[in-house]
């Protein structure tokens, strides 16, 4: 049913990427005062003097929006548990691909940006991105337990 506490896992997960899309991830201090190098799920801005570079990360902000899409469409699926499960282990899959883009971004463009020993700030952005990994975990455990119980029902009659 819709009223299961992993519908409400999966909901927060759509939560959490809408938290990231809305919020900046990463952010590091320039040089100078007033520069700053800012992640967010559509870009990597960074300021040189008074030149403001910046490179488009639409592909970041898309996968964001895919895994909602997915946690939203598992939320519905509620009576064919096995296709629950697929979708919270390729939502797994994304948001760790997610992780390792917004890295990448931190620790190779990052690096180069103003004092190469500060490594920067996690925002919010960053941390739901986390947050959602966590609760794709728990809805995935919720929804095999379900499927146990089913199965025992079952073997019961």
């Amino acid at each position: 049913m819709i009223q299961r506490i992993q519908s409400i896992f999966l909901f927060l997960i759509a939560a959490a990427m809408g938290v990231t899309l809305a919020n900046p991830i990463w952010e590091k201090p320039g040089s100078k005062p007033g520069e700053e190098a800012e992640l967010t799920s559509l870009q990597y801005a960074y300021e040189q003097g008074v030149t403001t570079f910046v490179t488009p990360l639409w592909y970041l902000g898309g996968l964001l929006v895919i895994i909602a899409v997915i946690a939203l469409v598992a939320i519905f699926q509620y009576k064919k548990r096995l296709l629950q499960m697929g979708l919270c282990a390729v939502n797994a899959i994304l948001l760790t691909a997610s992780m390792g883009v917004i890295l990448y971004n931190v620790l190779i463009n990052g690096k180069s940006y103003g004092n190469p020993a500060d490594q920067g700030s996690f925002l919010t952005g960053f941390w739901s991105i986390v947050v959602a990994l966590v609760l794709n975990a728990l809805a995935n455990r919720f929804i095999r337990r379900d499927e146990k119980l089913v199965r025992e029902s079952n073997r019961i009659r």
